[in-house]
C-alpha cells in the first residue's frame, strides 16, 4: 500500500502528515518530495500559505529589476507557500515540466520540474514560464535514514502526485484529499495509529 517496511526512493511522491507529526512546521501538511536518496530528502510543503503573502508581494520585495507586464491578476495574487522550515529566504518554483531552464532545472518523474532562479520568476512576471507552478519559501529537509525512520514509526503515508492536489489553491483541504486518494478517511485516523 502506502508504508512498507523497506520504504523504496520517494522522489516525485507526496509525502502525507500522519496526526504523530506534532511539530507545527509539519502539521497536517502534504510535502512534494523533490529528492529522496541515500543522502537524504528534500521536498516542498504545498499546502501552507505563507503569511499575507502573494506572488506580487515577493516580487516586490525582491526587486526583480523587471516590470510585471504580462502577467494576470490571478497570477499575482497567488499566495507564496511555506516550502518547509530550512533556508526561508530561499525561493523555489515547483512546476509543470513545459518549462526547462537549462542547467538549471531539476526534473522530477515525467510531469514536475524544480527551478531555483530569479530568471523563472522573471518569466512569471512577464506573462510566460510554466503554465502550472507554485512559488516556495523554503524547505523540507531530511538527513540519511531520518525519512524512512520516520515513515516506519507511521509519521507520514505516500500517493502519488497529481495536478489538483500540488497545483490546486484549496490548501485547507489539501490534507483531506490526499488522503481519500489513497483511500483513508481523515476522520478514522488517530493519534495513536499503528500502536499497540
Amino acid at each position: 500500500m502506502t508504508r512498507a517496511s523497506s520504504p523504496e526512493h520517494l522522489t516525485g511522491k507526496l509525502l502525507i502528515a500522519m496526526p504523530s507529526i506534532r511539530d507545527p512546521n509539519f502539521e497536517n501538511s502534504v510535502v512534494f518530495l523533490c529528492a529522496h536518496s541515500e543522502q537524504g530528502a528534500m521536498g516542498l510543503i504545498i499546502n501552507k500559505p505563507a503569511p499575507l503573502m502573494s506572488l506580487s508581494d515577493l516580487m516586490d520585495q525582491i526587486d526583480l529589476e523587471t516590470p510585471i507586464t504580462g502577467a494576470s491578476e490571478e497570477t499575482l495574487r497567488m499566495p507564496i507557500r511555506l516550502g518547509g522550515p530550512v533556508e526561508q529566504f530561499r525561493g523555489f518554483v515547483l512546476h509543470s515540466r513545459d518549462y526547462q531552464a537549462e542547467d538549471q532545472t531539476l526534473r522530477i518523474g515525467k510531469a514536475f520540474g524544480l527551478t531555483a532562479t530569479i530568471d523563472v520568476l522573471k518569466e512569471i512576471a512577464q506573462g510566460a514560464g510554466p503554465a502550472q507552478r507554485i512559488v516556495a519559501l523554503g524547505y523540507a529537509g531530511w538527513a540519511p535514514g531520518q525519512l524512512e525512520n520516520e515513515i516506519q514509526h507511521n509519521g507520514w503515508l505516500h500517493c502519488d502526485p497529481d495536478d489538483t492536489l500540488v497545483f490546486g489553491d484549496a490548501l485547507e483541504t489539501t490534507h483531506h484529499s490526499a488522503l481519500r486518494k489513497i483511500g483513508v478517511e481523515p476522520a478514522m485516523l488517530s493519534t495513536d495509529f499503528g500502536h499497540a
